[in-house]
């Protein structure tokens, strides 16, 4: 089990710490955590508000650093590279889905889609194809020229799926993807980001409260006193 998980491990964070201040006290987020995460895995990262599972979301992508630690992707240390280095990591081999969607909303739900290959140069018919192949694999093809004002909830969901997945990332960050979204469509997206993941092999991390989602996942760790934990009910 040990070999395995050493060979197919694609995030590993050594001895993370970090802190916020917050007046005059230091707040403590994470302190020497320690973790792991295989190549095409599911985790769902859950935890009390405030106990930092956006801020290791973050930690992962670059966003933020650590005020001590390693964190490596296919064993290159996030933490090391400048803040440019880091963007690219994040443009190349990163997608993102969030709470409230963050689609541009002055491009079309097909422009969405297009930016993230434009700012990576993915040029030619191959990626239009992947467009349009996205789009009809999240029932959104006819709403290709819509505007995602004129979308529900659910539906720019499934348009923000699409556009993390356009660019095959190796990694897909989840941060409360289905807390903006009623029970039955939360359910469906869940079902949608869990199966599309895995079609394209994509390491899959979701910081969530729902219960619901932690069906889907392969692992469920929660965060409690600064340290990322097996969760009782699936320990």
């Amino acid at each position: 089990m040990g070999k395995a998980l050493k060979e197919t491990a694609l995030i590993e964070l050594r001895g993370i710490s970090k802190t916020y201040r917050e007046g005059d006290a230091r707040r403590i987020i994470f302190d020497r955590l320690d973790a792991r995460f295989d190549k095409g895995e599911f985790v769902c990262i859950t935890g009390r508000s405030g106990t930092g599972k956006s801020t290791l979301l973050n930690l992962i992508s670059g966003i933020d650093l650590p005020d001590q630690g390693e964190i490596h992707l296919d064993g290159e240390d996030m933490a090391r590279l400048s803040d440019r280095e880091r963007t690219l990591v994040r443009r190349r081999r990163i997608g993102f889905v969030f709470q409230f969607f963050n689609l541009i909303p002055t491009l079309t739900v097909e422009e969405n889609l297009r930016l993230p290959l434009e700012l990576n140069a993915k040029q030619g018919d191959e990626w239009e194809k992947r467009v349009a192949m996205l789009l009809d694999r999240v029932a959104l093809a006819d709403r290709a020229s819509s505007a995602p004002e004129n979308l529900s909830g659910g539906e720019q969901q499934r348009v923000a799926i699409a556009r993390a997945l356009v660019h095959r990332p190796d990694i897909l960050l989840a941060d409360e993807p289905t807390g903006n979204l009623d029970q039955e469509t939360g359910r469906k997206v869940l079902e949608l980001l869990a199966s599309m993941t895995r079609e394209t092999g994509a390491t899959l991390l979701m910081a969530t409260h729902s219960s619901e989602a932690t069906a889907y996942a392969d692992r469920v760790m929660r965060i409690r006193d600064g340290q990322l934990e097996p969760a009782p009910d699936r320990a």
